[in-house]
């Protein structure tokens, strides 16, 4: 659950700005979009499994861990 207490002199913009990051930051968001509609237990298996491919692909393909970009290659 997050609380907020409004600091003495604060104005409420940048209070609800603070609550928006904490909500952030909590995942709350997150959570309510997965919770939005009902997901049967195979979808949620087959989404974790294919999470866990893509990152033991991502693993095996570059095994230092780091990730590159390619933003300056060109023709």
């Amino acid at each position: 659950m997050v609380k907020l207490r409004l600091r003495d002199n604060e104005k409420i913009q940048d209070a609800v700005k603070r609550f928006r990051k904490l909500v952030e930051h909590a995942g709350i968001k997150k959570e309510m979009r997965r919770r939005e509609y009902y997901e049967k237990p195979s979808e949620i298996s087959r989404r974790n499994r294919r999470r866990a491919e893509r990152r033991a692909r991502l693993a095996r393909l570059n095994p230092n861990g780091t990730t590159t970009t390619n933003s300056m290659t060109g023709p």
